[in-house]
């Protein structure tokens, strides 16, 4: 991780007396005694890898499998492993700076859309209905709570997070704010200019994107952060000047483009006049990145799924797609958030829009400070020096992504009959609930099993991220087959269904608890390439991509907790699904992408089926007594 301290961006930091703090528990002050990723036992691992590609394949091809893992596992896999072992032992997770190279910053597709996750504000459901005229005054008490945030973090007094009384890591939370990915030739970086006051000084300046120009102001004025009001008087500048002259050139679109040619363009772009370089800093270090788009999606608490294709696939001058955190608003008062994966995963921009989302609903959307506005600095145009080469990788960055973005369908839409409160009296585990129905559905739309991605977290350890926890158990294939079997009893339905419950429990506890396989065979695979070693034969048999092995999960899926606050990212393969979801007391959201260009996966059909089989699930635990 490429970590910049940067002293450009200096300003009068005022450290307040921490002394009367000493008591408080410091939002990262666990770190140093986290406990250091594990690597999991060869043999437990290859056990567990065969069990999840047994739904894949018939008795040959199994048996063919369990061959090539035995060699592996005396073999060649042996040594890797133990040479695996070895260079865990410096390293306090021996994972981290393979995952993010491998899985984020080599991969040379667009990122954008490809890898940023994306999800709409919740506003809608209590105090900010859609209502157009409201962008500046709601976009103003927006910027103002995340900026309360960006203080609680640099003041470490965000509330560690605990399962029971374990502190999780907190890394992560450090490159939310002013943190951005960087394009290389060959592989991209990340620049982090985070720091806590502790630490020194951190960049206090909020970049704003209205109609193909970019805007920067300061949000903290001698010591004290601006208030709403304040922030107003500046997007009301901002928005006024946007639409009463033409439009800018829309830099931001290149962040779009396919990560090599966006490096050149940028070189290009540095070399035509130094100062682009440093208003690609000033973006680069920004708190977060604001856009303002004309846009006016349709949004209801039942059907999220148009401003959520916006913010995904909308207009790409809005939003600065390397940027850790893009809050997206539109001119009907509509609000959602774009992240680049690569420095944290998921949760952490949920905790965000969480810790938002509950700031405005306690004040009733409304600012109930004062009125006053102190003679701030107007923000300042960065204005690119550009010329008709930049100009037409504009262009081509602006195409090539309405080609793959209009290629993405996107349906969000709210199951109301029931939600966490009856499973959880049922005793069901909510979240594998709606992973089964997803299976049940998958299987119901295309007659086979799916082979499954559900994101574990793996944050118990230091600079832990995630673990593939596969879905698809030997159990959840017979419980739909079952399902599937007009003479299926519903005494064995159920019991097969509370078989599969079970299975999938004691993987996700394993996965979270650094027992998962899925890692650790990738750490095997670096190995021998680092050791310039022929790929191993485990990693080239056909049934290591057809459970999903090597990123290719026909469903890519993840729980987004358990508040108002969904998102998505796009299918994993072509013929694939993006399946995310947030549970509630009263209600399950599901977020589906598909491409449109493959003829058998069909996102609609797919949720519709989803909720078919919650009922039938729930009708499962009602009847089964009878």
């Amino acid at each position: 991780m490429h970590t910049q301290k940067s002293l450009i961006f200096c300003c009068d930091c005022i450290m307040e007396n921490q002394l009367a703090k000493s008591t408080e528990e410091r939002t990262f002050q666990y770190q140093d005694t986290l406990p250091s990723l594990p690597v999991p036992s060869l043999e437990e691992s290859l056990k567990k890898y065969l069990e999840s590609v047994k739904p894949f394949a018939n008795e040959e091809e199994y048996k063919k499998t369990e061959e090539i893992v035995k060699k592996f596992q005396n073999g060649v896999g042996e040594k890797l492993h133990q040479k695996l072992l070895k260079k865990a032992k410096g390293k306090r997770n021996w994972l981290e700076e393979w995952w993010l190279n491998v899985a984020y910053l080599d991969v040379r597709i667009p990122s954008q859309l490809n890898v940023n996750f994306a999800g709409p504000a919740a506003y809608i459901e209590h105090y900010w209905p859609p209502k157009e005229g409201t962008q500046l005054e709601r976009g103003s008490i927006t910027l103002w709570h995340n900026f309360n945030y960006w203080q609680l973090l640099r003041k470490e007094k965000l509330p560690v997070q605990k399962v029971g009384n374990t502190p999780l890591d907190m890394d992560q939370f450090r490159m939310l704010f002013s943190t951005c990915r960087v394009p290389g030739i060959t592989r991209d970086s990340v620049m982090n200019y985070f720091s806590t006051e502790s630490e020194g000084c951190s960049p206090s300046h909020v970049t704003v994107l209205c109609r193909g120009r970019v805007f920067v102001f300061d949000v903290m004025h001698e010591g004290c952060l601006i208030t709403p009001p304040e922030i107003c008087r500046q997007l009301t500048y901002i928005h006024k000047r946007c639409h009463s002259e033409p439009d800018g050139p829309g830099i931001a679109a290149l962040t779009s483009e396919e990560r090599t040619q966006w490096a050149k363009a940028r070189e290009y772009l540095i070399g035509l006049d130094p100062q682009n370089l440093t208003m690609l800093e000033k973006i680069q270090s920004s708190i977060l990145v604001y856009g303002m788009s004309d846009g006016s999606p349709h949004v209801t608490p039942e059907d999220y799924s148009q401003v959520t294709a916006m913010i995904l696939t909308g207009d790409p001058t809005v939003l600065w797609g390397d940027k850790s955190y893009n809050l997206i608003s539109f001119s009907n008062g509509v609000f959602g958030c774009n992240g680049d994966h690569a420095p944290y995963d998921g949760m952490i921009i949920i905790n965000v829009s969480r810790y938002v989302d509950e700031k405005i609903f306690e004040n009733e959307g409304k600012w109930k400070g004062s009125e006053k506005v102190q003679n701030i600095p107007l923000p300042e145009e960065l204005v690119f020096t550009v010329d008709e080469k930049v100009l037409s990788d504009i262009k081509q960055a602006k195409a090539q992504y309405l080609k793959q973005a209009s290629d993405l369908d996107i349906v969000v839409y709210a199951f109301t009959p029931f939600g966490k409160k009856l499973t959880k009296k049922k005793m069901l585990h909510p979240d594998t609930f709606v992973q089964l129905a997803l299976q049940l559905a998958y299987y119901r739309l295309h007659g086979r099993p799916g082979c499954c991605y559900e994101t574990a977290i793996t944050r118990y350890f230091y600079h832990g991220r995630t673990e593939t926890m596969r879905s698809c158990t030997v159990e959840a294939v017979r419980w739909c087959q079952s399902m599937q079997d007009p003479y299926a009893h519903l005494h064995e339905r159920r019991q097969k269904m509370l078989q599969a419950f079970a299975k999938h429990n004691e993987m996700m506890k394993d996965c979270s608890s650094g027992k998962g396989f899925d890692r650790h065979l990738l750490g095997l695979s670096l190995i021998a390439k680092e050791e310039g070693l022929p790929v191993p034969e485990i990693f080239t048999d056909p049934l290591f991509s057809k459970s999903g092995g090597g990123g290719n999960f026909v469903l890519s899926t993840s729980l987004v907790g358990y508040s108002r606050t969904r998102g998505l990212v796009v299918p994993m393969v072509h013929n694939g699904y993006g399946f995310f979801y947030n549970i509630r007391d009263d209600r399950f959201v599901v977020s589906c992408t598909a491409w449109k260009s493959c003829a058998e996966t069909d996102a609609e059909k797919l949720v519709q089926l989803v909720f078919h089989a919650f009922h039938d699930m729930m009708q499962l635990m009602n009847t089964a007594q009878l």
